[in-house]
């Protein structure tokens, strides 16, 4: 029923009642009066199909079925699969432990070694103890009097072998007179005579018999002198071989046991089994960098050893092992979320240390990253940060199609990296990865990524809203009580709880719907709390929850109300009373980051004689988005079907947004701005008092559109301000009465008749009201009525169709 101060111009339209302007959470629905009667609610609200898509995704173990998480920020993706993943993950069993170790055939590509779970960290701790023991042990042995001995006997005989063939060689060449003399280079023969070495002198007073005779004797001796020199090193390579295999012996016999000892323990582990064997070897093979340096009468031993400096810290690390990952609590299958998903993090990554202004590196400086720490578990990502950070993305690919893990320098797979490195052992990849991100990002990644449906086929689309129904009322409310005892806030009373409910639809943008933007709705409650907390109240009542809203509402207002002051300082032109032809006040939405406003914009409209162009100055200045060019084209369609049928278009029309600076997108104004090219054309004054929004097709039906709370929020404030006086409306489509949440002054301005709010379904009832004269329906013989608003537009168009021809007939329409 039509208030008693709404205008009294004839209009087929009826202002909303009050009631459907906002939807009161009815308290019947909210059987208890505090939050503490209610029960947590462990289930996620409303995300049936999100939880099923994961409950599907988890459950399929075929390869590619990894997850996909798309919805809103805030909505509680991340703690539904954490939850989820945390229970399913609970009932799975352990995974191996995985460790990297010298691989001794190849000391550039460390050998992964598979453990079962919880035997990497004794593994490790085991080979730590086996280096204790062989550099206590391996010295104690050498150093002992056993090994000396044995040592030393196998010396003396070598060399008294060695003397006795110099002493026979000796004794042959004093037979025939000749002295075998040491010298710096080796041997050297000489004449002798009656037990004396001849020098060159008493060599020359010899018979000339004599001195053929001894020389004779010399050269024979020469051959023989020359034999023994070259047996020599012979001689002392097989002393070395001896000792070597002493060396050996003894180092066999000091590693066996203790190698044995750990082959009881780890022998059934197949690859485990082969390392020590390895292990084994080497430190037989180099047995002396286990001994300290001592030198002897041979040189010392570390020369028997090749050289080789024992105890030297360094030498000792290929004998450890690198616990890359250990499962040693027994828990069930990891769960790993990743927040910093920069490619080390994921895949691992090789550290360094500095020696000696150098850049070293080996085994046991491998990290591990979130897929071995996931490895026969769950990997949840964040996917837009996966995205922002280089190469993360293109290697978790990679390892999900080859199925194993391969740590590299970050680009090396790009040549992006020169210097040498490391290559580690892949190990082999088991992971459910779950990525979680907004919808766009899915969309995008599966319209570009032709890898991307492959390896992610499970979509978890979570919903943004839910049907407000009764249980879900209720259960809204359990989810907000289940909130509040989280974070140890106070109780809140059932009234309170009815508002943040009706906040969720207004959040929802549909009264009919409730918004599982859970994010927003922990705010309201935790800033309700701290209202409550400045009157010391034990509850959170319903004022407070308000006082929240209001000063999140004053928090955000600064540049709505700059904007307002302008149109109050008559910088910006908006009228709100009066009457004008071609010109109606257009209503827009503005987003500031997570605030949105609404604010009225005047829209005009100039006709003239043309060729039935509709110009739209925004898109002509390249300011308009083609939502909005759409819109404004369909003008030109709607005046073609509804007026000149079967005649040209014989006008040029100009549509602006009015001291509009910025971007224009979106069709919501278009049925604004065909009122204003009606107006003009039928030279009928538009009222100032009303703002409009609306979308139009090509059959006048007036379509929704989003932001209506806002649209009619914004000039419900600009005309309260300046002084609502009975006349003040807004319309909008008829479509989006279901959509209105508004905030209580609006609802009590339209219950005192201080303000109104038409539902429109069609601009022939749009127009009427905004003129005050009838749209008009074609009769029989297809003409409108007199004084109709669709009589004076197509007569308008008449006339300049008339004078478009005879203008073009008179010749001053040629060029």
């Amino acid at each position: 029923m039509a208030d008693k101060n709404a205008p009294t111009v004839p209009r087929l339209l009826s202002p909303l009642e009050p009631s459907q302007l906002f939807a009161a959470c009815d308290p019947a629905l909210l059987t208890f009066e505090t939050t503490d009667e209610l029960r947590d609610l462990t289930e996620p609200l409303g995300q049936e199909r999100a939880v099923g898509a994961v409950r599907f995704g988890v459950g399929v173990r075929a390869e590619g079925y990894n997850i996909f998480a798309l919805g809103p920020e805030g909505t509680g993706k991340l703690a539904l699969i954490n939850d989820y993943l945390e229970t399913i993950a609970a009932k799975e069993p352990v995974p191996d432990d995985w460790c990297y170790v010298h691989n001794f055939k190849d000391g550039h590509k460390p050998q992964a070694l598979r453990m079962p779970p919880g035997k990497g960290e004794p593994f490790r701790k085991d080979m730590e103890q086996l280096i204790v023991e062989l550099r206590a042990t391996i010295p104690a042995l050498f150093d002992g009097e056993e090994y000396r001995n044995r040592r030393q006997v196998m010396i003396d005989e070598i060399k008294e072998r060695q003397d006795k063939r110099f002493a026979e060689l000796r004794e042959r060449a004093e037979q025939v007179h000749v002295a075998i003399m040491r010298t710096p280079v080796g041997l050297a023969l000489a004449p002798m005579k009656e037990g004396e070495v001849l020098g060159p002198e008493d060599f020359s007073k010899l018979t000339e018999k004599e001195q053929l005779v001894i020389k004779q004797d010399m050269a024979e001796l020469q051959d023989e002198v020359e034999n023994f020199l070259r047996e020599t090193p012979k001689v002392e390579k097989e002393q070395r071989d001896r000792v070597r295999e002493l060396n050996r012996e003894v180092a066999a016999f000091a590693v066996g046991h203790l190698i044995e000892e750990l082959k009881k323990t780890y022998g059934d582990i197949t690859d485990v089994s082969a390392y020590l064997e390895a292990v084994h070897k080497d430190v037989v093979e180099n047995v002396g960098e286990f001994v300290e340096t001592e030198e002897t009468e041979q040189g010392g031993i570390m020369a028997l050893f090749g050289g080789r400096r024992g105890g030297d810290e360094s030498v000792f690390r290929r004998y450890k092992v690198n616990v890359l990952v250990s499962h040693d609590n027994g828990k069930g299958a990891p769960v790993v979320y990743l927040d910093h998903p920069t490619q080390p993090n994921v895949i691992g990554r090789i550290e360094h240390r500095q020696q000696f202004g150098a850049l070293l590196t080996d085994f046991n400086l491998i990290k591990s990253g979130a897929l071995h720490r996931a490895n026969g578990g769950y990997l949840v990502v964040d996917a837009r940060m996966m995205l922002t950070l280089p190469f993360t993305y293109e290697d978790l690919k990679r390892a999900l199609r080859t199925h194993q893990i391969k740590i590299e320098p970050p680009g090396q797979a790009w040549g992006y990296f020169s210097t040498v490195s490391l290559e580690p052992e892949p190990i082999p990849l088991d992971v459910k990865v779950i990525l979680i991100g907004e919808a766009y990002l899915y969309y995008l990644l599966s319209h570009y990524d032709p890898d991307f449906d492959e390896l992610f086929k499970v979509a978890a689309d979570f919903d943004t809203h839910l049907n407000r129904t009764e249980g879900v009322t209720l259960d809204y409310a359990r989810t907000i009580a289940t909130l509040a005892r989280k974070e140890g806030l106070r109780p809140l009373r059932k009234d309170a709880v009815a508002r943040v409910i009706e906040h969720a639809a207004r959040l929802a943008d549909d009264a009919e719907k409730l918004s599982t933007h859970m994010e927003s709705v922990r705010d309201l409650v935790r800033e309700a709390n701290w209202w409550a907390e400045q009157t010391a109240s034990k509850l959170v009542c319903r004022e407070h929850v308000q006082s929240a809203l209001d000063a999140q509402h004053h928090r955000a207002d600064r540049i709505p109300t700059l904007m307002r002051e302008n149109i109050e300082h008559g910088v910006m032109l908006i009228d709100l009373a009066g009457e004008k032809v071609g010109q109606v006040n257009g209503l827009a939405v503005y987003q500031l980051g997570r605030r949105s406003f609404g604010h009225p914009s005047r829209i005009t409209c100039r006709v003239r004689m043309g060729k039935g162009e509709v110009m739209d100055i925004e898109r002509e200045t390249q300011m308009g988005g083609p939502i909005h060019t759409k819109g404004v084209l369909i003008l030109s369609a709607y005046l073609a079907s509804h007026y000149a049928a079967d005649m040209p278009l014989s006008l040029s029309a100009s549509l602006v947004f009015e001291q509009s600076y910025g971007g224009i997108e979106g069709d919501s104004a278009s049925s604004t701005e065909l009122y204003a090219l009606l107006s003009a054309l039928a030279e009928a004054p538009i009222r100032q008092n009303f703002a409009v929004t609306g979308s139009v097709n090509q059959f006048g039906q007036v379509q929704a559109i989003g932001g209506v709370n806002e649209k009619i929020e914004g000039f419900f404030d600009l005309c309260a301000a300046r002084g609502l006086s009975g006349e003040h409306g807004v319309l909008i489509p008829a479509s989006n009465v279901r959509h209105l949440m508004l905030k209580p002054e609006v609802v009590d301005a339209v219950k005192d008749g201080r303000f109104h709010i038409y539902p429109v379904e069609t601009i022939d009832q749009g127009i009427s009201l905004l003129t005050g004269l009838p749209a008009g329906v074609r009769d029989e013989d297809g003409s409108y009525p007199l004084g109709t608003i669709n009589r004076r537009v197509m007569a308008r168009l008449d006339d300049l169709t008339r004078k478009s021809k005879a203008y073009s007939e008179s010749g001053n329409g040629k060029r």
